[in-house]
């Protein structure tokens, strides 16, 4: 998605809170005291009348993992309460399907292309690391959210998985949270974490905690609050499930789907291992369920200390994922769940299906602010991770700094119901896969069509009518005979290329 705003290097500044006349009295106090910041006491009294935001990020989860998003399958109690007292995004998307970029996209606002993080920071354990996929983070020109709002007067902190910067060998720890805006920091920096008795950080040094990995996370969040209540705070609660592997879990979290034979995606697809992906989607949305767990003692947190009405709560989750569907089953870095997989061609290695599809980009998405946003509400425009940025510094009342870009746009009108103006739902993604196989992917989706470019690997472009075949089942990229199919390449290849130029893309080196 493009915006006027990208140009001029400031973020959108239509009014977040038209219509709702105590939220625009609110802010026009924040700004007008923030101005008097000799007078202390006034400015102090301000910020006590901010909201506190709690951005709950699940590690893998796909948006087709909840009650409330139609599957009767998935038991997730507390997530559907969330939407049912806030409003659900369906169409909810992230700048790249992987780990990293991910993440990135969501801190800066920006691409994984323009940041210098491609695909997942490998650790110094894994087994394809190398000093040039490890030392890799994210650079302090790049300004994270987080930092405007502790500059903002918030306390900041994060609990749970960064994973957009591993400073192992790196003695400033340049890339650590606290350089980022974090006050306070307890979780993994990199990407692994064993489900249960993993190792942490805690007041800088790490060490061996022991139980689930996520129960871990959530009470250092819970105490967190408790501890920072008196204050606006901003929580960044990153859990590590439903990642793989997705066992162990607690007994209650396991026991829906203990007898299961559960329904998956596409159990007709072509030498499709059907009891493999049984076995994963029962096991995958029982950690699932285990995040539910989690949010809902995080909510009773903020319910046991009245904290509730005067607190924002995002859940949402790093990328989309597949069981099953399409064959496959992972994220952007798809791996094959069939019996036989394709043999490898240059820059795809066997086994791996590198891929856009919308499972991997989409992600669910729910906001919660008590008197602000309709209780229930469901939101059909499509909005991307780049967004939140500017959206979450708009529920704070903090203003964007003019010399810092950003590529989402503040969605907080539509979240609110106040936005008459065109909303823009066509979609922009990138991913340059490079641990495993190499791929320079970017795609441009409308709610049409949606292409696929791959610029290292070009017999690997797709191209789907979303309308026709919303499961992007059927490649008409060979249809060059069909007028529509024309014109849909020319019209998105453009875009495509437009969007690389816009974000100094070093993939347009690869232009055919």
């Amino acid at each position: 998605m493009t915006c006027g705003c990208e140009r001029r290097r400031v973020a959108c500044t239509r009014n977040p809170l038209a219509g709702a006349r105590s939220y625009l009295s609110w802010i026009f106090r924040v700004f007008l005291l923030g101005a008097l910041a000799s007078a202390a006491p006034l400015v102090q009294a301000a910020a006590a009348k901010r909201p506190n935001i709690v951005l709950i990020c699940a590690d893998d989860q796909a948006a087709w993992t909840l009650g409330c998003s139609g599957n009767p399958q998935a038991h997730t109690p507390h997530l559907d309460r969330l939407a049912a007292q806030g409003a659900r995004l369906t169409n909810a998307l992230v700048a790249t399907p992987v780990c990293s970029p991910a993440r990135a996209s969501l801190f800066t606002s920006r691409y994984g292309s323009e940041v210098g993080i491609l695909d997942f920071i490998t650790n110094p354990s894994h087994k394809e690391y190398t000093p040039a996929n490890g030392d890799i983070g994210i650079e302090s020109r790049f300004v994270t959210f987080p930092a405007l709002l502790a500059r903002a007067g918030y306390t900041t902190g994060l609990v749970g998985k960064w994973h957009v910067g591993d400073w192992t060998n790196d003695s400033q720890r340049k890339y650590h949270p606290t350089r980022h805006g974090f006050g306070y920091f307890m979780g993994l920096t990199g990407g692994g974490a064993s489900t249960q008795d993993p190792m942490l950080e805690k007041d800088g040094a790490v060490r061996r905690f022991e139980g689930l990995t996520d129960d871990i996370l959530t009470g250092e969040a819970m105490a967190f609050v408790e501890r920072e209540q008196a204050r606006p705070f901003f929580l960044f609660l990153g859990l590590r499930a439903p990642h793989t592997k997705y066992l162990p879990v607690a007994p209650e979290d396991a026991s829906p789907y203990r007898d299961l034979d559960p329904e998956i995606p596409n159990p007709d697809y072509p030498d499709l291992n059907v009891a493999s992906v049984k076995q994963r989607m029962r096991e995958y949305l029982s950690s699932v369920t285990g995040v539910d767990r989690n949010v809902g003692r995080l909510l009773a947190t903020l319910d046991r200390l009245n904290l509730a009405a005067n607190t924002i709560v995002i859940f949402t989750s790093d990328h989309g994922y597949n069981v099953g569907h399409n064959g496959i089953w992972h994220k952007g870095n798809g791996i094959w769940a069939t019996h036989k997989v394709p043999p490898a061609t240059p820059n795809i290695s066997p086994g791996y299906r590198p891929n856009l599809y919308d499972h991997s980009l989409r992600v669910p998405a729910l906001v919660r602010w008590p008197g602000a946003i309709k209780p229930g509400a469901v939101i059909a425009q499509t909005v991307s991770s780049l967004d939140w940025y500017p959206t979450v510094l708009a529920m704070a009342g903090v203003p964007l700094p003019a010399d810092v870009t950003v590529r989402g746009r503040n969605a907080l009108p539509v979240l609110l119901g106040t936005n008459f103006a065109p909303w823009d739902n066509d979609f922009y993604a990138e991913y340059s896969m490079r641990v495993y196989c190499q791929t320079d992917m970017r795609a441009y989706r409308t709610a049409e069509w949606k292409l696929v470019r791959d610029f290292l690997n070009p017999t690997r472009d797709e191209l789907y009518n979303l309308v026709a075949d919303p499961a992007e089942s059927r490649n008409r990229i060979q249809d060059a005979n069909d007028p529509a199919v024309r014109a849909a390449i020319s019209r998105l290849d453009a875009r495509i290329l437009e969007n690389m130029r816009r974000n100094n893309d070093p993939a347009l080196a690869l232009r055919r």
